[in-house]
This record gives C-alpha cells, structure tokens and sequence, in this order.
C-alpha cells in the first residue's frame, strides 16, 4: 500500500484486526476471502433471511451497520453474526460503530444479535472502551501500512477461515 494513499479504519477491519492480523493486513489490501467459502455463504444467507423487518445495511462514513432501529426514543444498532463463537470481537467491532456513530453527534444503544441461537446481547461503550478503540485504530494503521502482510500463525479460527488456503496452501 502506498504511503500516500489514505487508509480509513472501518469495522470490517477492526473485527479482522481482532481474529487475526494477517486477515486484516490482506482485507485493507483488498486481497478478498474466498466468497465462495461455506462460512461466508452462510454469512450471507443468514444477513439477508434474519430480521427481515428492521431497517438493515445502513452505511454512514465508512460504518456499515447491520440493523438499526428506534426504541423507547433510543437509536438501536445491531450486528448480526452466524453464531456467538467470536463474541468478544463481535462486541468491538460494534462498539466501533458506536463511538464512530457518537464523534458524528449521534449516541446509540447496541446489540448482538445471534439468529440461528435466537440470542441477543446489549453492548454499551464504556470511557475505557474509547480509549482502547483509540489504540486500536492506530495499531490497525500501522499493520496496513507495512508493506507485507504478517506471517500466518495458526490458531482455531484458521481452520473456518475463507482466507485458509491464501495461508496455508
């Protein structure tokens, strides 16, 4: 990646950032996972069939919300994933999305959402939450803008992973 091109950190990237470093370093790269990949099929399939009644897909300054919605006069986001496997780093990337939405003015509650386990969690962002999204973000920049992608490591999730075979092949 060129040093002048400007890099933008999104929540795809800190939900990659999160798993593995080497994802995320070749996702800001646009080096795609393989779409045709089960897990990203049942991704899919799971986004478009699962809370067809609320307002979903919001993009906003580089966020990309997956539901959202009013309640009690409260705004709601929602991030919808195949199961609570990668919960805790489903929380950041969602609690990216709220202090992202919050700089823009705006505060609003969130939620996990689990369909295929029928489950739902409410996310908050706490003072100490923004402060590490802080460090996050610089961290995410320096990652994508090294000019090779970290060595792969071998962990649990590179077994479901859509990137396996870049890796390991």
């Amino acid at each position: 990646m060129d040093k002048e091109e400007e890099v933008r950190v999104n929540g795809t990237l800190v939900w990659y950032y999160n798993v593995c470093e080497r994802e995320a370093w070749l996702m800001s790269h646009g080096v795609t996972p393989d779409q045709s990949d089960a897990n990203v099929e049942m991704g899919r399939f799971i986004h478009e069939k699962s809370y067809r009644r609320e307002t979903k897909e919001v993009s906003t300054s580089g966020i990309k919300i997956d539901i959202l919605r009013k309640e009690d006069g409260q705004l709601v986001i929602g991030e919808l994933k195949k199961s609570s496997r990668f919960k805790e780093i489903t929380k950041w990337q969602l609690k990216f999305y709220m202090y992202e939405l919050e700089k823009q003015g705006i505060k609003a509650r969130g939620e996990l959402l689990f369909p295929e386990e029928k489950r739902k969690e409410q996310v908050f962002l706490t003072q100490e939450d923004r402060l590490r999204l802080d460090n996050q973000i610089k961290e995410i920049l320096r990652l994508v803008y090294q000019s090779e992608p970290p060595e792969p490591i071998k962990i649990a999730f590179c077994k479901n992973c859509a990137y396996a075979e870049f890796c390991w092949a």
